[in-house]
């Protein structure tokens, strides 16, 4: 039977720095997406209608602030899909949109490594409990 000093620990601060830094990396995304495409660097002047995909990242923002583990999980994986856009358009564009885009994807990269900080410890204790749940009912531990 596992014992309560058998649980795993982890630093509530860095939870929390964790937290904030997807929280602040999010917000700094959102709006560098909408800058960049409405007035900084737009594929056509006046405005473009990529400003839209800040969308999905607006949506995640409320869960993110409340540090909601499942908006957490699905908006790191959704964050991916910015990361690869700034690579490819730091890559091909030239210029100020050139650099936007290298900043999209630190900023996007920035988010999934503090999302994934912030949710570890919570999976891995979700898994040890799992895991001692299964051994007190008689069951083989799985792994």
């Amino acid at each position: 039977m596992a014992r309560a000093a058998d649980a795993p620990t982890f630093d509530a601060r860095g939870n929390r720095a964790a937290a904030s830094g997807a929280l602040l990396a999010l917000a700094v995304l959102i709006a560098l997406c909408i800058a960049w495409e409405w007035w900084l660097a737009p594929l056509r002047a006046g405005g473009s209608l990529l400003v839209l995909k800040a969308a999905p990242l607006l949506l995640a923002l409320p869960g993110v602030s409340r540090k909601r583990l499942y908006t957490l999980q699905w908006a790191s994986m959704l964050s991916l899909l910015y990361l690869m856009e700034g690579i490819v358009r730091g890559m091909s564009d030239r210029g100020l949109s050139a650099r936007l885009g290298w900043c999209e994807a630190l900023l996007a990269a920035a988010f999934f490594v503090c999302a994934l900080v912030y949710v570890a410890p919570f999976k891995r204790a979700a898994k040890h409990r799992a895991r001692s749940e299964n051994e007190t009912a008689g069951g083989p531990a799985s792994r």
